[in-house]
């Protein structure tokens, strides 16, 4: 399923403007982490890791919006840490709508029901529930039982409110095609999100679970078998279709960290919000100082077995606008 028709416009309008400026690197969407403080303990992630110290601060917003404008980026992830801690998040949000940027709040949804009155339904805002699996495998990954029915309860209240809601799933190597068929069935056609977001699960390096990490070769196997026979035409990802081809390993790209740069409470994260190699205060410093050509599968290992949406979704994107076949195919969704 295509994205939103407003919200594809806005995009394509941006890749314009920067292609009339002849820029080679821009920002398609931020991945802000105003705080990395979060009520739960994934075992896939490595971002409570932190210190006491820095778990404690949370980004002040008119330094969020300040990071976000200097970007030009239309679009903005809100993730964490769980976000919706934050004493602030509802003011966020709202700036940020109010400046017509396209807003994905990331949650567990643990808070997500209490927290609804803070925001307000909008063309330019989205609900990204964190679901990774049925009930038990869900459970399991996130370390608590109920966790699974908790979302499931809370993406039906902000249904009914009137919110669009997706939700965002990470697939490990203890996933199988089944597995992957039966959440997105059940996301797709029984809770009826608005859309979904998938990845393969990167190898955080101080995530405490170092055995379940998918290499290429099993990322590829797994998403070819779970697509077969078109089924992923019936569900409403919320992806490029050169991105799905790329996860069954059809068509490959190089990764473009630069377009998802990710802001946090200590700056601008080089080279992307899955590794940590230094921060900048600007986007600006971010692009001209980082040696970009140094990262990537066959330069950097840590790299090799990376197929996260952060690096190659807008690889997908940029190759989507730059191919008429491509365009009609992400505008009908095919």
């Amino acid at each position: 399923m295509p994205v939103p028709l407003r919200q594809s416009a806005r995009v394509g309008a941006h890749l314009l403007h920067q292609r009339l400026r002849r820029r080679e690197k821009f920002p398609l969407l931020v991945e802000l982490e105003p705080l990395f403080a979060c009520n739960l303990s994934c075992a896939g992630c490595g971002k409570i890791q932190h210190p006491a110290s820095v778990l404690k601060r949370r980004m002040p917003v008119q330094q969020a919006l300040d990071a976000v404008a200097e970007s030009g980026a239309p679009m903005v992830s809100i993730a964490g840490g769980e976000p919706l801690i934050h004493p602030e998040i509802g003011e966020l949000v709202r700036e940020l709508v109010a400046r017509k940027r396209f807003v994905y709040l990331c949650t567990n949804a643990l808070l997500m029901e209490k927290k609804l009155d803070l925001f307000t339904p909008s063309p330019y805002f989205a609900w990204v529930v964190h679901v990774d699996g049925l009930r038990e495998r869900h459970d399991a990954s996130v370390d608590k039982e109920g966790v699974f029915d908790a979302a499931c309860a809370a993406i039906r209240a902000a249904q009914e409110r009137g919110f669009r809601v997706t939700t965002n799933t990470t697939f490990f190597s203890t996933d199988t095609p089944t597995t992957v068929r039966e959440v997105l069935d059940f996301l797709n056609d029984d809770l009826g999100v608005d859309q979904m977001m998938i990845s393969p699960a990167y190898a955080y390096e101080k995530a405490p679970d170092q055995e379940h990490f998918l290499g290429r070769r099993d990322t590829t196997a797994l998403f070819r078998e779970a697509f077969a026979g078109g089924r992923r035409r019936r569900w409403r990802l919320n992806h490029s279709p050169l991105f799905l081809d790329f996860l069954e390993g059809r068509v490959d790209f190089s990764c473009t960290a630069w377009a998802i740069p990710s802001y946090s409470v200590f700056g601008w994260q080089r080279p992307c919000y899955l590794m940590a190699d230094g921060y900048t205060a600007t986007y600006r410093e971010l692009l001209e100082t980082t040696d970009w050509e140094s990262y990537g599968p066959g330069r950097d290992a840590r790299c090799a077995n990376c197929m996260a949406h952060c690096g190659y979704e807008p690889s997908a994107v940029l190759a989507t606008v730059g191919s008429l076949r491509q365009s009609l195919r992400a505008v009908t969704g095919a």
